[in-house]
């Protein structure tokens, strides 16, 4: 076979050689273990949670290290993009505050190594596939898809392997005439890559995940530029990792059965394959059988990132239970560093699961009540209103009306060792400060079980008189240990149940009248420091009306 007549044949348009590609894309300059990864997701309208798992890896890995993550569209498939793809996937990693140092963004393209759309590289992979052709690597395929399905008609009736290999390969070794009189009958083809591996041999691999491992080899001769001279996943990632500079490839485990395939295309390029991390699938208890199965698009709406931004979920809060997921010893270290930010964890991919990891939302929950405590009450206010003002406009506005007076609330018992947890999510803001809003609050007059409704009416109403916005939460609570003696109820806790019998109830039912009439609720913040932020007037009122209802 002429190998340089075929190449002129199959690419008579391209004149850059390999060499001249390469030279385009310099060796990157970095310190030493500095780490280059990407996220390379397809726009397919569609951004999912196993998308920002793979990318919180990536990003770890890079910045610890001092090095570059940057994003790569893998727009290839016409036939899965949507209208749209892109901001989708630009919008979704903003959310969640994944810093990008260069490739796709919203205002173009930023870094040297571009273009970072693999739909504007098509010259760049068919370069590549010219020199396999030269190097007898590659070939063109003209097979119909009617002659694909009765190969695997056979294979399946000999109960052999599926796919394009050995005595399979119809066009592997075709004589240049032939080639030539299908090009001259304008018949469609795809080139394949010339496979030199066998399913009796092993290949081993070291992963970053899963530890050290054996492979079957590759033997399928598989498609690597399409008919319409675009290529194939497998291999336009080989050569943009390469030419990009990338050296750890996090992907999901589902993609190891393809990695004979790109270790294999590597080889035959003369490059080094960088390291690759194959995460464990994300995995739910089901619901009906209470077996584990992966994450579904058509069954777990949690699935989609879009989700998390609906249901109120802090972005901060998300990628730490992620975290949560992906390092076993992630949590011991938030004990122990309450206060740290999420990347001064020290990730690695050693203390990653090569299993399923399962996700669990109520776990994620209880992850973002510890989040949303340690912030301060102007970041829970701006994210709030931030939340509300798509998901809840008229809230928005009650919200935002007095900002101070909002953030006043939102302090009521924030920072300090032991902060409330009462928010996990911005659509618990509503129903948990509701109370301080004329708008929203609902009298409730269900009393203690043991305060009759005469006690309550005396005992709000002579604390009216005594109300004072300014006290202290000890002088505060002196008036409610002095009500409750006046009452025929324990000033302290003990003294009740030590002596049950002596008394009506104890100092906490007196306060919790006080607390129902004013909040509407049995549990609330700090009551004097609520009423301290409703003022007087409105506190007074609320004692009246409470005692009126009586």
């Amino acid at each position: 076979m002429d190998y340089h007549a075929l190449a002129q044949l199959l690419f008579p348009h391209l004149t850059a050689s390999p060499e001249e590609i390469l030279a385009r894309y310099p060796a990157r300059q970095l310190p030493e273990g500095a780490r280059i990864t990407r996220m390379a997701p397809s726009p397919t309208g569609f951004m999912h949670l196993g998308n920002l798992y793979g990318a919180l890896v990536d990003e770890r890995l890079a910045h610890q290290s001092g090095g570059v993550f940057y994003l790569r569209i893998e727009d290839t498939d016409k036939k899965r993009e949507v209208a749209g793809g892109v901001a989708t996937i630009l919008d979704a990693f903003s959310a969640f505050g994944l810093p990008f140092d260069e490739g796709v963004s919203a205002q173009g393209e930023t870094g040297i190594y571009g273009p970072y759309r693999q739909s504007l590289r098509a010259e760049i992979y068919q370069v590549f596939a010219k020199k396999l052709v030269l190097e007898g690597q590659a070939y063109p395929c003209f097979c119909t898809e009617d002659e694909l399905a009765q190969m695997r008609a056979t294979q399946e009736q000999r109960k052999e392997n599926f796919g394009y290999y050995g005595k399979y390969a119809l066009w592997r070794d075709r004589p240049l005439a032939d080639i030539q009189a299908a090009l001259a009958k304008g018949t469609p083809y795809v080139v394949r890559f010339r496979s030199q591996g066998s399913i009796e041999r092993k290949v081993r691999h070291d992963d970053l995940v899963k530890g050290k491992m054996e492979v079957t080899e590759n033997d399928q001769d598989v498609v690597i530029l399409k008919s319409d001279g675009i290529p194939t996943y497998h291999f336009a990632h080989v050569i943009d990792d390469h030419l990009m500079g990338t050296t750890v490839v996090v992907r999901g485990e589902e993609w190891l059965a393809t990695l004979p395939v790109h270790l294999q295309l590597f080889r035959a390029l003369g490059w080094k394959p960088p390291k690759y991390a194959h995460t464990a699938q994300l995995m739910k208890i089901d619901e009906e059988t209470g077996a584990k199965r992966k994450l579904s698009k058509r069954k777990d709406p949690e699935l989609a990132l879009s989700f998390y931004a609906q249901q109120g979920y802090p972005a901060p809060s998300v990628l730490e239970y992620l975290m949560t997921l992906l390092n076993s010893n992630f949590e011991e270290w938030r004990r122990a560093n309450p206060d740290q930010p999420l990347d001064a964890f020290p990730f690695s991919t050693k203390k990653m699961s090569g299993s399923g990891a399962l996700f669990d939302i109520d776990k994620l929950k209880d992850v973002s009540k510890n989040v949303i405590s340690r912030m301060s009450a102007d970041t829970v206010y701006t994210q709030a209103a931030a939340w509300a003002a798509v998901n809840d406009p008229p809230f928005h506005a009650l919200l935002t009306r007095d900002p101070d007076y909002t953030r006043s609330i939102l302090a009521i018992g924030r920072g300090g060792k032991k902060p409330r947890k009462d928010i996990a999510l911005w659509t618990d803001i509503k129903p948990y400060l509701d109370f301080m809003f004329d708008e929203l609050f609902l009298p409730d007059n269900t009393l203690p079980a043991n305060v009759p409704a005469a006690d309550a009416k005396s005992i709000l109403s002579e604390f009216e008189t005594q109300f004072d916005e300014n006290d202290t939460p000890d002088a505060f609570f002196a008036k409610m240990k002095a009500l409750a003696e006046q009452h025929g109820y324990a000033p302290e806790t003990k003294l009740y149940k030590q002596s049950p019998e002596q008394y009506r109830g104890h100092v906490g039912d007196v306060s919790m009248v006080v607390r129902i009439a004013v909040t509407g609720r049995q549990n609330a913040p700090d009551l004097q420091s609520v009423m301290h932020i409703l003022g007087a007037e409105r506190v007074r009122a609320r004692l009246r009306r409470a005692a009126n209802a009586l």
